[in-house]
């Protein structure tokens, strides 16, 4: 299990990765308050910390980096938030070196029509402070075979999430396998989210309203087939191309710091990281479908394109 201190002995390989200097003073606080905590556990529960979680609570933060993540816990993705968890340390302690106002909030998605708690969100967090509200998050694998409830949480992000001002198209990364209800209806969004609206919504308008001011990622675990169904409606909410295969399970996060790591500029040093921890052949398989295409608006990117490309779709500069 990764820990919030800068050893990296456990690490694969002979390699080794350093932080950066200058979050040093960051990472030796959050590592002075895991120790006094003991040893970091991901405990099976019987249910999620409510006071934490509650989906009717409004969120905001005065970082002008938030990220959001979002889980699928249903059936087979139940195990995922525990993959997060383990990986919190590396996940924040990479990304915060590059954005030192980094921050970071977690959403649980299941299925509103047959689960308990089918949309459980933190508040947005900064360093160890993350590891109460991610262990309050609780898998609860249930939701039938397909679609879940991605809908409401569109719903709640654009009705209950405020980032500040200067956030420029934040990233948000939902990690799930499956097709979404068509529709939100009205009654939920009453006895989930405690708000009133006129009618039901529209799953796949929500999320475009989403896009409008989230830099949205659809990481799609192995399932299924390129093209099929939930490609199709995935595409037809946040764009085909903002969708990505995942080859790996147990690579997920890294696919999310990849692509963040490569719009902030970070990408190579983020590989440097990855090589003291994985293999060259998984450091490759990874690092494919994202140097092929733009992070921010997910435009192809020529093979050839070396040093500062100038997105030719959205205009964002990137260091190849």
């Amino acid at each position: 299990m990764y820990t919030w201190d800068d050893d990296g002995s456990s690490w694969y390989g002979k390699g080794r990765y350093a932080y950066a200097p200058a979050t040093a003073a960051k990472r030796a606080k959050a590592s002075e308050r895991a120790s006094a905590r003991g040893p970091r556990t991901y405990a099976a529960r019987s249910g999620p910390n409510e006071t934490l979680v509650d989906p009717r609570r409004k969120v905001s933060t005065d970082s002008t980096n938030p990220v959001l993540v979002a889980v699928d816990v249903t059936g087979s993705m139940a195990n995922w938030p525990f993959e997060i968890f383990d990986r919190l340390p590396l996940l924040y302690n990479t990304l915060s070196q590059y954005r030192d106002d980094l921050a970071i909030c977690f959403a649980a998605i299941g299925d509103a029509a047959c689960d308990r708690w089918p949309l459980q969100v933190t508040d947005f967090a900064h360093g160890y402070d993350l590891e109460q509200l991610l262990a309050a998050l609780y898998g609860e694998g249930g939701g039938g075979d397909a679609p879940e409830s991605y809908g409401l949480f569109a719903h709640w992000v654009n009705t209950h999430v405020k980032v500040h001002s200067a956030a420029d198209k934040p990233f948000l990364i939902v990690f799930g396998d499956v097709t979404m209800h068509p529709t939100v209806p009205r009654k939920q969004i009453a006895d989930l989210l405690g708000d009133r609206v006129s009618r039901d919504v529209d799953a796949v308008d929500a999320w475009r309203e989403v896009c409008e001011r989230w830099n949205v990622w659809f990481l799609r675990r192995p399932t299924g087939r390129q093209g099929d169904e939930v490609d199709r409606q995935w595409g037809k909410a946040i764009g085909e191309q903002k969708i990505i295969h995942i080859q790996d399970e147990q690579r997920a996060v890294d696919y999310a710091m990849g692509l963040i790591a490569r719009a902030w500029g970070h990408f190579e040093d983020f590989k440097s990281n990855m090589r003291a921890r994985q293999p060259e052949e998984a450091v490759a398989t990874l690092a494919k479908p994202i140097e092929m295409i733009c992070p921010r608006c997910g435009g192809p990117i020529p093979v050839k394109a070396t040093g500062m490309f100038s997105c030719t779709y959205c205009g964002t500069t990137l260091k190849i």
